[in-house]
């Protein structure tokens, strides 16, 4: 299992936009669930304000696959997202040990 982290720093307008398409039942969701592997997304708030999603794989070769599968759908909709935040930041990729 993999599980791929991203922090985010929403713009105050934009907060429940953000949390309906990025929790576990939201558009990025609803985009994964159609890929083999994906297991689930988790919506976290920090104590500050920001947001962290954690995206789960079975494998990092079912997230590669998806990718090359549905690489335009997935970056319409990041476009379609990207005014909601300050600052959108990959922070890795960790393999279950």
């Amino acid at each position: 299992m993999i599980a791929i982290l991203w922090t985010y720093d929403v713009r105050e307008e934009f907060i429940a936009d953000f949390v309906a398409a990025y929790g576990p039942a939201g558009a990025w969701a609803e985009l994964f669930v159609e890929a083999e592997g994906f297991l689930g997304v988790e919506l976290l708030r920090g104590e500050d304000g920001r947001y962290l999603t954690i995206d789960k794989w079975a494998s990092k070769a079912d997230f590669e696959a998806f990718l090359a599968q549905r690489r335009a759908a997935y970056d319409a909709l990041d476009d379609r997202t990207a005014s909601w935040t300050r600052l959108e930041q990959r922070i890795g990729m960790f393999h279950q040990v």
